[in-house]
């Protein structure tokens, strides 16, 4: 008999949805990361408290950075990623953009509970 949640891992469609969310993150993250240098600009995490709203857009985004990395590191030692690969994740969260390497993570993990 197949359940609820055994129809919901492992998905396919899922794995293609987080890769597209994945891509989008990088590109839409890059694409204004790149605009902010090519403008000379030289400030920027001063960038991300220039003023209330994106104060606000920057602390939500850090708040969510440190609870996904909480994620990725329990969920990747639970279902047995190399350490590499979940300190990778990590670093890159920061490194490029929590909004690429989450959708990757979670990928990563329907690939690895279809697998199991």
């Amino acid at each position: 008999m197949t359940t609820l949640a055994s129809r919901r891992t492992g998905s396919p469609a899922l794995v293609a949805v987080y890769a597209v969310l994945s891509v989008v993150g990088l590109v839409g993250t890059w694409y204004f990361n790149l605009a902010f240098f090519a403008q000379g600009g030289t400030d920027y995490l001063g960038g991300w408290f220039a003023n209330a709203a994106s104060s606000s857009a920057a602390v939500d985004i850090i708040v969510m950075a440190v609870a996904a990395c909480i994620v990725m590191v329990v969920e990747g030692r639970r279902l047995a990623f190399r350490p590499l690969v979940i300190g990778l994740l990590v670093v890159l969260s920061f490194v490029i953009a929590v909004a690429f390497t989450f959708p990757l993570f979670l990928a990563l993990r329907e690939v690895r509970l279809r697998r199991t």
